[in-house]
């Protein structure tokens, strides 16, 4: 394929179609201007169910003292904060976000909570670290917002050490029952809250667009298969509108 035909090719932008190159820049202006309440934009719109998804990630995860854990899309860093005292001093635990106001916040939560983790501002595409680095790696509520999903999947696998674990916490398909309710809140109250809260409602109206066109549990177990990963799992959480995908590195023969 051409260079010129790399140009036309497009991606989804929640319910939109926009040139592949164009959506990283789409997407971090989306996070620089909800970053400043961006945490109590999550409390408010999820009623604190986040936090019950992170813990149990967190949880499943698995993590002990001495690993080394990726953090990926960390944001304001909150499964790293989490992390953290559970390596302990003998274990390093690196935050990474496409986004600087984002992971800026992150690395200045991180340091008032006592913890010297390094942070490093990279596009999960083209991860900077040496194959077989990680025991843990995670993503959390961004897989979504990446243009090539398969690409940063294997990115992760790369990086995750043989028989460590892959795990991908996001947004996903809700039980049908619920759906024509959730669709309400997602489509025509969570705009209006983003724009009474934050001041930004467009913003607060790509994000369950976003939601809506990322693939479904059994596909985005598909595709952690397809990047590389063995035993991949499926947790689902609050009937679906969240669910929790764990794979494993496959060990050296």
């Amino acid at each position: 394929m051409t260079n010129k035909d790399n140009q036309h090719r497009q991606t989804d932008f929640g319910f939109k179609k926009v040139a592949e190159e164009d959506k990283a820049r789409q997407v971090r202006e989306v996070f620089d201007s909800v970053a400043p309440k961006y945490d109590l934009m999550n409390d408010v719109l999820s009623f604190g169910m986040h936090r019950l998804w992170k813990r149990y990630a967190v949880y499943k995860a698995d993590v002990d003292r001495g690993m080394k854990v990726l953090d990926l899309a960390a944001g304001t860093c909150d499964l790293s904060l989490q992390f953290a005292p559970r390596v302990g001093r003998d274990g390093e635990v690196w935050a990474t976000d496409i986004n600087r106001a984002m992971l800026t916040l992150g690395a200045q939560r991180m340091r008032s909570a006592g913890f010297d983790s390094p942070v490093v501002q990279c596009d999960c595409e083209k991860l900077p670290f040496a194959d077989d680095t990680f025991h843990v790696v995670m993503v959390s509520f961004g897989l979504r917002n990446m243009t090539h999903k398969d690409v940063a999947l294997r990115e992760m696998c790369r990086v995750c050490r043989p028989g460590g674990k892959v795990l991908v916490l996001e947004f996903s398909k809700v039980n049908r029952l619920l759906a024509p309710l959730y669709d309400f809140y997602s489509f025509r109250l969570m705009p209006w809250l983003g724009g009474l809260i934050s001041g930004d409602s467009d913003s607060y109206r790509y994000l369950p667009e976003s939601i809506r066109v990322h693939p479904g549990q059994a596909e985005l177990a598909e595709m952690m298969r397809q990047a590389g990963m063995t035993d991949v799992k499926w947790h689902n959480l609050t009937f679906g509108v969240c669910a929790l995908h764990i794979g494993r590195k496959p060990l050296n023969d």
